[in-house]
């Protein structure tokens, strides 16, 4: 449990670091994206683009 725990914030950590970037790729801008504001504060929940990236990081993984 508690190796999934560290994995899943590392790969939070990591797809929130990579964000700028993979934006360039129309990563992030997908329809099921949700980014709002509360307060002052932006949110962004990138549903669709984490089932994305799921996707093909398992796609690779399985051919290698």
């Amino acid at each position: 449990m508690l190796r999934w725990f560290i994995v899943i914030f590392l790969a939070v950590i990591v797809f929130s670091a990579a964000l700028p970037w993979l934006e360039k790729f129309g990563v992030g801008k997908l329809p099921g994206d949700v980014r709002f504001t509360v307060f002052g504060k932006k949110i962004f929940l990138p549903f669709a683009s984490t089932v994305l990236l799921s996707m093909l990081i398992f796609l690779l993984a399985h051919l290698l």
